[in-house]
């Protein structure tokens, strides 16, 4: 079993592993609620950002503020992880994942500068964002069609109870959504099928000027 689950999804399965060892770390060095433990080990702060430490775009990705916030994001992980391995392959879900993570904290940074966050719901609403573009480009497909609304319902929701929900990063969430649904058209899906050339040109200048303007924004 756990053969199969590596050969299917070895992405996903050292994406969980990473966040489970932070996890173990942060606990050891007083906990991972604690402000000052999260700013260490590299949770997003603008302020830092601002200095010059752009890896806080990336690494706040693996970093969970308490246990259940760590089980409730890797058990998403691990079922989304699958489905876009196997329907993009490996190295195109890793790229659609750390690019989601970062354009997510990008626009968590410029519009909630005053507050650190960490957590993998950045690159988590990026593969749901892949979804939404698998819907959007292959309308032939049943199975497809049903996974990709399926999907939408959920963001749907998601999004809904942010608004609602007290400390949730919605900027993070839709800034994380956008890129994944973008870099999604540039990487393509060829177990799924063909992505137009034009769809693909438009969404990596979408996301290359978009993340321009954001590093612009954030850097005055």
């Amino acid at each position: 079993m756990r053969d199969q689950i590596w050969r299917r999804a070895p992405v996903t399965v050292v994406l969980l592993i990473i966040q489970i060892v932070a996890f173990i770390i942060m606990t050891l060095l007083g906990g991972s609620t604690n402000f000052s433990v999260l700013i260490e080990c590299g949770a997003r702060v603008t302020s830092l950002i601002h200095e010059g430490q752009w890896w806080r775009l990336i690494t706040p990705v693996f970093l969970h503020i308490g246990i259940a916030h760590l089980i409730i994001n890797s058990i998403t992980l691990y079922f989304l992880g699958m489905y876009i391995e196997e329907l993009f392959s490996h190295w195109r879900m890793l790229v659609i994942y750390l690019v989601s993570a970062f354009t997510g904290n990008l626009a968590s940074a410029y519009f909630l500068p005053n507050t650190i966050s960490a957590g993998a719901s950045t690159a988590l609403f990026g593969l749901f964002g892949a979804f939404l573009m698998l819907g959007e480009s292959f309308h032939d497909n049943e199975l497809i069609q049903d996974l990709s609304r399926q999907f939408l319902i959920l963001v749907g929701i998601n999004i809904v109870m942010d608004f609602f929900l007290p400390g949730v990063d919605l900027a993070g969430h839709i800034g994380g959504l956008l890129g994944g649904f973008l870099i999604s058209y540039v990487v393509g899906a060829p177990f799924v099928g063909h992505v137009r050339l034009y769809k693909r040109m438009i969404g990596s200048l979408v996301l290359f000027f978009g993340i321009i303007a954001m590093i612009i924004a954030i850097g005055r």
